[in-house]
Formats: structure tokens, C-alpha cells, sequence
């Protein structure tokens, strides 16, 4: 194995038991055949909707809009007369 391909592994432990925390060998195994892929395939499909739940899926922005920036979206947009919809689905009392 080439020191390239080597700096790029890590060595991954499997648990004794299952918990919340970790699987055991077994259960990588039982995973595996269920999706029809090797352990090595179920651990990253696993790691991918991971980080498809926990990490941004969006580059971060630069925060609030600025008062220009406001100006700028607010003279591309129609301004129109401004309406409202009465929704039948929350009671309100009536005046």
C-alpha cells in the first residue's frame, strides 16, 4: 500500500455490543447484506446520511441583508396592491 493511500485510511473499531454510540461487527454484517453492499459501503451510506442531518447543506451566508440590499430586492419586486388570505383553518374572533 502506497504511503498516500495509507495517510488517507483510519482504523475503525467495531463495538462489542451495539449501543448508541457504535455496532457491532455482526450488525455491520446484518446492514450490509440487507442493503446489498459490503461493510465498507454500509459505513459510508451510513456516515453520508449522517452528515446529510447534522452538517449545513449550504454554504453559510454573510448574515442579516443590508439596508442596500433590502433597496435593491424591494425595487426588482412588483410592489403591488398589498393582500391578505383569510385561512379557515385558525378560529379568529370577529370584529
Amino acid at each position: 500500500m502506497s504511503a498516500r493511500s495509507q495517510s488517507n485510511q483510519i482504523a475503525f473499531r467495531y463495538r462489542a455490543v451495539d449501543s448508541a454510540t457504535g455496532v457491532s461487527r455482526e450488525t455491520a454484517k446484518r446492514l450490509a447484506a440487507q442493503l446489498g453492499v459490503d461493510e465498507t459501503q454500509a459505513i459510508h451510506q451510513a456516515l453520508h446520511e449522517l452528515a446529510v442531518r447534522v452538517l449545513p447543506q449550504y454554504e453559510q451566508d454573510d448574515g442579516p441583508l443590508t439596508a442596500t440590499q433590502v433597496r435593491q430586492i424591494r425595487k426588482r419586486v412588483p410592489q403591488g396592491i398589498k393582500r391578505s388570505v383569510r385561512s379557515s383553518l385558525i378560529e379568529t374572533e370577529s370584529a
